[in-house]
């Protein structure tokens, strides 16, 4: 499982000309599922996800979690996290879990994270066509891979 962290002050997804999610500032989190994933992973991730240290503190530094700062997570299913461009022009994304398993570790993620206690988490809508604005500050972007837990 991959999670594509932007630290934003503001971002929202838009499908069909209607927003179905947005939040102010936290992290939209871009999240791929590949075929051996477990909603075991998608917890350790949501934990990891509320807890990393990445929001400023009163000297700058960035030593405060989202939990810390109260901050909201914006979900977006990404299955192009696991594209693979090695041969050729086009992508292949045979590594990328089909939607019947991964929309639920997706789902998985986002429970967590609102058990882990983020007030805020929105969603895009899965295998929608989703227009996603991310408004990055910092930039701050880290990936997450359930591989290297």
């Amino acid at each position: 499982m991959r999670v594509l962290l932007q630290r934003v002050s503001a971002g929202s997804v838009t499908v069909d000309g209607e927003v179905s999610g947005e939040i102010a500032s936290g992290f939209v989190a871009l999240v791929g599922v590949t075929h051996s994933d477990t909603e075991a992973e998608a917890a350790k991730l949501a934990q990891k996800t509320a807890n990393l240290r990445v929001f400023s503190d009163n000297d700058g530094k960035m030593n405060r979690s989202l939990l810390d700062v109260g901050g909201g997570v914006l979900v977006v299913s990404q299955f192009t996290l696991y594209a693979d461009a090695r041969k050729g022009r086009r992508p292949s994304y045979i590594q990328a879990a089909q939607p019947d398993k991964a929309e639920p570790v997706i789902r998985r993620y986002a429970d967590c994270l609102v058990k882990a206690g983020v007030p805020r988490v929105e969603h895009g809508i899965f295998g929608a066509l989703m227009r996603v604005a991310i408004q990055n500050d910092g930039p701050v972007t880290i990936m997450l891979d359930s591989d290297h837990l």
